[in-house]
C-alpha cells in the first residue's frame, strides 16, 4: 500500500505544479485580447468594465464649434475638461466624454490625447508623443483600481490613466507626459477663454449625450470594483483635489476647500504650494510659490488613495 501513497503524493504534487504553471500564464482571450503577462500590475487586479475593447469608442476625428455656433449648445454650469495648449484653447463637455472617454486630437499639429474616467472622476490630458513615437489611444474595456486602462493601437500595450504609465506590452514602463488641464464649468472657462473651441456632438455616433449614464453613480456612495488599497478617513466618493509631487502626495477635499475665504498655502512633502479655489465652478488652481501652475487632479478619494496609499489628507482642525 505504500507505493499507492507514493503515487498519490506524486500525482498531487504534479497537479499542484501544473496549476502553478497554468496560473503563471494569463490567456489574452480573458482580457479582451490583451497580453497581460509580465505586466507591472497583477492580472488578478484587472477587471472587465466592458466585454470587448472599443465598446466605448474613442473619438479620433473630433469636430469643434466656434463663435456664435457655440451659443446655447451647453449651459454655463455644464462641466467641461478644458485645455489651452500650443496656442489653442478647447473645451470637451463631460457629457460627451462620459460616452467616449478618449478624444485623440491635435493642437496646431501637436498630437494630444484627452482622457476621462467616469468611475474615478478623472480628466487628464496627455501629449501623444512618447519617446518620439505618436500613440493613438483607445478604450481597452479593462480597469485597474476602478481606473480606465487605455491601450495604444500601435503596440497594444495597456496604459494606466492615473499612473500615466504603460503597465503591459512592448511599451511597459514608458510614461505619458501630462498637460495642464482644468475640470471646470463651460461658463467659467469661456469667461477667461472667449475664443475657446467647443467639442461638437457631431461625433459620428448616435448617442444621447443628455442621457446621464453616470448620474446615479455620481449620486450614490457605491464603488464599482475592488481596489488594492482602501482608506476610510473620509467617504470613499468624496471629491478631492489630488496633488502629486515626486514621492509626496496630498489630497484636498472639496468640502474643506469650500470653507476657504482666500488662497491656501500648504506643503506637499517639502514643497509649499498655493491653492486657489473657485467655489462657484468647483475648480482648483495649484501653483508653486513662483507662480508656476502644477497639476491638480479632481478625483474621488477612494481612487486617489488606491494609487497613493501614503497620501496626506488636508483636514484642518476646527
Amino acid at each position: 500500500m505504500n507505493w499507492i501513497r507514493v503515487v498519490i503524493a506524486l500525482s498531487v504534487n504534479l497537479m499542484l505544479l501544473l496549476s502553478m504553471e497554468t496560473s503563471a500564464y494569463e490567456d489574452p482571450a480573458l482580457f479582451n485580447g490583451f497580453d497581460v503577462n509580465g505586466g507591472s500590475i497583477a492580472a488578478a487586479d484587472i477587471y472587465y468594465n466592458t466585454e470587448m475593447r472599443d465598446d466605448i469608442p474613442a473619438i479620433d476625428a473630433p469636430h469643434f464649434l466656434e463663435g456664435t455656433a457655440r451659443d446655447g449648445v451647453i449651459g454655463p454650469d455644464e462641466r467641461v475638461l478644458a485645455i489651452e495648449y500650443n496656442g489653442v484653447a478647447k473645451a470637451y463637455p463631460i457629457k460627451i466624454l462620459d460616452l467616449h472617454q478618449i478624444v485623440n486630437d491635435s493642437f496646431n499639429g501637436k498630437p494630444v490625447a484627452v482622457t476621462f474616467c467616469p468611475l474615478c472622476g478623472t480628466g487628464m490630458v496627455f501629449a501623444s508623443d512618447v519617446s518620439g513615437k505618436v500613440v493613438t489611444l483607445g478604450v481597452s474595456g479593462l480597469i485597474y483600481n476602478n481606473n480606465m486602462l487605455l491601450y495604444d493601437g500601435e503596440t497594444e500595450s495597456l496604459w494606466s490613466q492615473i499612473m500615466m504609465t504603460a503597465v503591459t506590452g512592448p511599451m511597459k514602463g514608458q510614461t505619458l507626459k501630462p498637460l495642464l488641464s482644468h475640470h471646470t464649468t463651460w461658463g467659467d472657462w469661456l469667461e477667461t477663454h472667449p475664443d475657446s473651441l467647443l467639442l461638437s456632438r457631431d461625433t459620428g455616433y448616435r448617442f444621447d449625450y443628455d442621457d446621464g449614464l453616470y448620474s446615479d453613480y455620481r449620486r450614490l456612495p457605491v464603488v464599482m470594483y475592488p481596489t488594492v488599497h482602501q482608506n476610510l478617513r473620509i467617504d470613499a466618493k468624496s471629491l478631492v483635489v489630488g496633488v502629486n509631487l515626486g514621492e509626496h502626495a496630498l489630497a484636498l477635499p472639496f468640502e474643506q476647500l469650500d470653507a476657504l475665504d482666500g488662497p491656501l498655502r500648504v506643503s506637499v512633502g517639502e514643497t509649499e504650494v498655493e491653492v486657489r479655489w473657485n467655489r462657484a465652478s468647483s475648480t482648483a488652481t495649484v501653483s508653486d510659490l513662483e507662480g508656476n501652475e502644477v497639476p491638480g487632479l479632481s478625483i474621488y478619494w477612494f481612487a486617489w488613495v488606491a494609487f497613493y496609499p501614503e497620501t496626506e489628507l488636508y483636514n484642518p482642525q476646527p
